[in-house]
C-alpha cells in the first residue's frame, strides 16, 4: 500500500534511530520486523564498554524470547542471583516468595537474568545486521528540522536524511529530546554513587555486602574488586571526568572510614538519582524511547529493562503509522500505555534512596520494610515488581489475562506460544476449534497469525496476542465473544481492508 506521507514526500528513509544502545537495536528490530525502512545513527564508533545494567529481568527475556532471541541470551548468561534481589541495599529472600500467584505461575525461579549490558547490545546488534538493518556507527546528529510531514536530519559528516519519524534513543541527555522542546519535569539529585572494578589494599577491613554508615552506603563485592559508594551530599562537579583511583579511595574512606587503599581503577563510572521524565514521549514526528524519554538511579537494574519494554511497545505501533494500517490514535497508545510504567520506575528509584540515608527516620524505615520484604506477601510484592510481570495496561476488558503478557502456554504437540511470535505479527489463538477464528485471520493477513490447536489445562480457550505480546482479546468459553474479539481487532489491528481509519 501507498504510504500517505509518500504522496508529495520522497523519503530516505521510514524511521531514523539515534542511539545504537541496547533500547534503539531493539527499536529497529522490531521496525524492520513491521516492513519498515529504518536507520540507526551512532555517534560512538564502537559499543560503550562501561559498567552499566548486570541483568535483565523476566519481561524482558520473554521479549527476547518472543523473537526467537532466547538461546542467545543463555548462551552468555551467569549463573542466577542468590535471593529475590535487594530493595535500597536491603536483602529479600527468595524463600517466601510465592510461586504459585498467578503472574509468576511458570515464570521462575529466576526473576533475572544475569547478563552484561554489552551482551545485550552484541546480541542485538547481531540481530540487526542478520536483518539487513544499516547501523551508521561515528555519525553524530547535529541537528534537525521537523515538519507536518517529514523530519530532515542532519548529520555531521554525511548528507542531511529525509525521514517521516524521528525517534531518540539517545540517553538520559538526549540531545533529540533538548531540541525537539519536549518538557522533562522530575527531582534533582541528592545523591552521588561511584562504582569501580579496582585494586583496593586492605580490603579485610570492609564489611560484606551492603553496609549503611551515618556518611553513606558502601558495597564491596561480590566479585573482588568491585567496589560501590554512596554519598548524599549532591551531584558531583563533573560527571563525565574518569573516575580515578584517588577519588575512590577518597569516597570509600569517608563512607566507610576504614583503613584502606585504592591503587588502580580498571573501569570506574558514577551516577545519581536525578528522576525525570518527559511529559509526553511524542511531539509530532519526533518521539523518545528509553534514557530519552526518563532518567533515574539503577537501583534495582530497572533502567535496561524500562527502555527494551518502551522499543517493543513503541515498535509496532509505529511500523503500523508508516505501513498505512494503523487505527486511529494507535501511535498515542505508546505514551498512554508506558508513560505510567516510566512513572512507577522513577518512584521505586525514589523510594530506595529514601532508605540509604543515614539519618534517624530512614533507619526506622530500613526496618520496617526489611521486616516487610521478609514476609511472604512483601517478597512476593518486590518479584512481581522486579521481574517486570505486574506491567498492565488497562485495555478496558475484565478479563484478567486482558493487558497482561501472554501467558507462558505450551500446546500439546510440544510447541510453545512464543515459538509463533518470532515474525512479529500478532496472534490470535484458537484452542477451542472454531473455524470462525480462521476466517478472521484470513481477512487479516499480514498482520496477524492464525495459531489453532489444544493444551490441557490452559484455563483460556482464546487469545488475541498483540505483536509486544500483551493480550488484547481473551475468552474462557470457546469463542462465543466473537463481538468482544471484533472489537478488539479493530482497535489494534484496523479495518479488514488494512486502511487506516
Amino acid at each position: 500500500m501507498r504510504k500517505e506521507y509518500q504522496m508529495s514526500i520522497k523519503m530516505d528513509y521510514d524511521v531514523l534511530v539515534v542511539g545504537a544502545g541496547p533500547v534503539g537495536l531493539m527499536l529497529a528490530t522490531e521496525l524492520k520486523l513491521a516492513g519498515v525502512r529504518v536507520v540507526v545513527v551512532e555517534r560512538l564508533t564502537e559499543p560503550d564498554t562501561a559498567l552499566k545494567a548486570g541483568g535483565i529481568n523476566t519481561a524482558s527475556v520473554e521479549a527476547f524470547e518472543r523473537r526467537g532471541l532466547l538461546p542467545a541470551l543463555k548462551a552468555v548468561a551467569g549463573p542466577p542471583f542468590v535471593g529475590a534481589g535487594h530493595f535500597g541495599g536491603l536483602h529479600v529472600p527468595a524463600g517466601p516468595v510465592d510461586k504459585e500467584e498467578p503472574s509468576l505461575r511458570g515464570r521462575g525461579p529466576a526473576w533475572y537474568m544475569t547478563i552484561p549490558q554489552i551482551e545485550v547490545e552484541r546480541i542485538l546488534g547481531e540481530r540487526a545486521a542478520e536483518l539487513g538493518i544499516e547501523v551508521w556507527r561515528g555519525v553524530e546528529v547535529r541537528g534537525f528540522d521537523a515538519e507536518e510531514a517529514s523530519v530532515t536530519v542532519h548529520l555531521q559528516g554525511r548528507d542531511d536524511v529525509r525521514v517521516a519519524w524521528l525517534v531518540g534513543c539517545d540517553g538520559g541527555r538526549s540531545p533529540v529530546r533538548h531540541q525537539a522542546g519536549f518538557e522533562f519535569p522530575g527531582t534533582d539529585p541528592v545523591m552521588t554513587a561511584r562504582q569501580a572494578i579496582a585494586t583496593v589494599e586492605g580490603a579485610e577491613h570492609l564489611g560484606r555486602g551492603w553496609q549503611y554508615t551515618p556518611t553513606g552506603v558502601y558495597v564491596y563485592g561480590p566479585m573482588p574488586g568491585w567496589v560501590r559508594t554512596f554519598e548524599f551530599d549532591g551531584p558531583p562537579m563533573d560527571r563525565e571526568a574518569p573516575v580515578t583511583a584517588a577519588e575512590m579511595e577518597a569516597s570509600l574512606r569517608r563512607v566507610s572510614g576504614a583503613d584502606v587503599r585504592v591503587t588502580e581503577v580498571t573501569r570506574g563510572a558514577r551516577f545519581t538519582d536525578n528522576a525525570r521524565q518527559a511529559a509526553t514521549y511524542r511531539r509530532g514526528r519526533v518521539l523518545l524511547c528509553g534514557d530519552a524519554a526518563h532518567v533515574h538511579s539503577p537501583f534495582s537494574g530497572q533502567g535496561l529493562n524500562l527502555g527494551l519494554g518502551d522499543a517493543v511497545n513503541l515498535g509496532w505501533k509505529l511500523g503500523a503509522t508508516v505501513q498505512g494500517w494503523a487505527p486511529e490514535g494507535l501511535l498515542d497508545t505508546y505514551t498512554s500505555e508506558r508513560h505510567p510504567i516510566g512513572a512507577w520506575v522513577l518512584d521505586w528509584t525514589r523510594a530506595q534512596v529514601a532508605v540509604m540515608r543515614g539519618d534517624t527516620y530512614s533507619r526506622a524505615l530500613r526496618s520496617v520494610v526489611s521486616d516487610f520484604l521478609g514476609t511472604r506477601d512483601g517478597a512476593t510484592y518486590y518479584v512481581k515488581r522486579i521481574s517486570g510481570l505486574w506491567q498492565h495496561y488497562d485495555l478496558g476488558n475484565s478479563h484478567p489475562l486482558v493487558g497482561a503478557t501472554m501467558p507462558a502456554l505450551r500446546l500439546d504437540d510440544g510447541t510453545r506460544l512464543s515459538d509463533y511470535t518470532h515474525e512479529g505479527q500478532s496472534l490470535l489463538v484458537d484452542l477451542a476449534g472454531d473455524d470462525r477464528l480462521a476466517a478472521l485471520a484470513r481477512a487479516y493477513a499480514g498482520r496477524l497469525k492464525l495459531v489453532q490447536g489444544s493444551s490441557e489445562g490452559a484455563g483460556v480457550s482464546g487469545l488475541l496476542v498483540r505483536p509486544d505480546g500483551f493480550v488484547a482479546w481473551a475468552s474462557d468459553d470457546g469463542t462465543s465473544d466473537s463481538a468482544g474479539l471484533a472489537a478488539a481487532l479493530t482497535r489494534w489491528l484496523g479495518d479488514e481492508t488494512g486502511r487506516s481509519n
